[in-house]
């Protein structure tokens, strides 16, 4: 499988490679070196690293909706 590198160095990857990572739009891909290359491994989110954002939900409500957390601040503490 070939892919192509942009101008701006961005490249896009098939939708079968991205269906079978089982990644959408807004994941992450992280690419692991080793002695072989490179290899394309998808970044999963650590449940555990959101334990300390509980107290910032209110009870009642409703379900947690993690896009729009993603776009509000954030503390630097809970970045990767």
């Amino acid at each position: 499988m070939i892919v192509k590198i942009t101008s701006k160095r961005q490249v896009t990857f098939p939708a079968r490679v991205l269906d079978a990572l089982g990644v959408g739009p807004g994941d992450r891909l992280e690419l692991v070196e080793s002695s072989d290359g490179f290899r394309l491994r998808p970044r999963r989110i650590r449940r555990e690293r959101l334990a300390p954002l509980r107290e910032k939900l209110k009870d009642g409500s409703g379900p947690f909706d993690l896009e729009s957390f993603r776009s509000q601040g954030y503390d630097p503490a809970l970045r990767d």
